[in-house]
């Protein structure tokens, strides 16, 4: 037999509000007929684990389509009214029904109500009024936004391209002057992308902070100090693949930006966006560790940026122990890094799901 549930109800100008105390609602059934609403469902109540349901005749015309929400311990009900106004009590009958009872957590008086309208109003007007007062200051930021994307865009296109040819035209040479014919460009794409680090620090983008410093730091300490700095890391092959990884994350992160910099988007260029990374930046971090490793000998025979100490001390303190640490916070970078990337790509790749759904 079918058991009636409790049932808090309130009202605004517009609608209906009632809320079905079930636990784990099932087989959910609403609708309203001839302006009387009817319930059923499958739940635990006030009287454990049963079917409850309940029919409420309105006091005035309402709407026949319904919405219905169910969490895992009740059932939220929206009914709109026929007409907008006020009513006096909820059902037709003077006398309310036993298994209803006013939801005071939603509860407002019709003066109350009426603020309520005047400040959701209110605030939507400041709303289109700060958008007005923005567009262009927007407008700036958009111009600003695609203009960097594009010269990253184009420097590191340059870069991958001339990389892939010279491969393919002369095969593992190509490796060996791989700085000279490339860091020009790089030199200027990655003091470029300090602009990113300023625009996460002032909110022109949403992302984080300190994943962008880690990534830029990383980079900009392999490609000043240990290529820059050393000529004789300056001809070895792990240039071309601390390179190659780098130009190749770009070249689909860029345009992804610059698409986005107008609200468009292609399918395609977002999941290379939030896939390739997955591959390449182990790869990246591989070869930037294997040329920390391969500076370290070199360091510690020139004593390059070395720490001369006292005398008393007799030694000094050598960078190849400051290249010794920067290893490990290397593979800790990539650790933050790739966390922070992978659920970038589960909100966006899942949200693009749902919609799809």
């Amino acid at each position: 037999m079918a058991l009636t549930p409790l049932v808090y109800w309130a009202q605004r100008h517009e609608e209906i509000y009632l809320r079905v105390e079930l636990t784990d609602a099932q087989n959910i059934k609403v609708h309203v007929d001839d302006n009387v609403l009817h319930f059923q469902a499958q739940g635990h109540g006030a009287k454990g684990q049963n079917l409850y349901e309940f029919n409420l005749e309105f006091l005035s015309p309402v709407k026949t389509q319904v919405a219905h929400k169910s969490t895992q311990r009740q059932v939220n009900i929206t009914v709109k009214k026929g007409q907008r106004g006020w009513w006096e009590r909820l059902t037709k009958l003077e006398r309310k029904p036993l298994f209803l009872a006013p939801d005071f957590d939603r509860w407002l008086d019709e003066s109350d109500a009426e603020l309520e309208i005047r400040q959701k109003e209110e605030k939507k007007n400041r709303q289109k009024a700060s958008q007005h007062d923005e567009e262009g200051f927007i407008s700036l930021k958009t111009v600003f936004l695609f203009t960097y994307n594009l010269v990253q865009f184009l420097g590191y296109s340059w870069i991958f391209v001339n990389m892939t040819i010279r491969l393919l035209t002369f095969g593992q040479d190509s490796f060996y002057d791989t700085f000279h014919t490339i860091s020009g460009v790089m030199f200027f794409c990655q003091i470029f992308a300090a602009i990113e680090v300023l625009n996460a620090a002032f909110g022109v983008v949403r992302t984080g902070v300190i994943p962008t410093v880690i990534q830029l730091f990383g980079r900009n300490f392999i490609l000043f100090i240990i290529f820059g700095c050393l000529e004789e890391m300056q001809n070895k092959p792990v240039v071309f693949f601390v390179f190659y990884p780098w130009s190749a994350i770009e070249i689909f992160r860029y345009p992804f930006y610059m698409l986005e910099c107008f609200n468009t988007e292609w399918k395609l260029l977002t999941w290379l966006r939030y896939s390739l990374w997955i591959p390449l930046y182990p790869l990246g971090a591989l070869a930037e560790a294997v040329a920390v490793i391969q500076s370290i000998p070199i360091f510690d025979e020139s004593n390059l940026f070395s720490i001369p100490l006292p005398k008393a001390i007799g030694t000094s303190v050598k960078f190849s122990y400051v290249l010794r640490v920067h290893l490990a916070l290397l593979f800790l970078g990539l650790f933050i890094n790739f966390r922070h990337l992978y659920k970038q790509r589960q909100r966006r790749l899942r949200t693009k799901k749902r919609k799809a759904q």
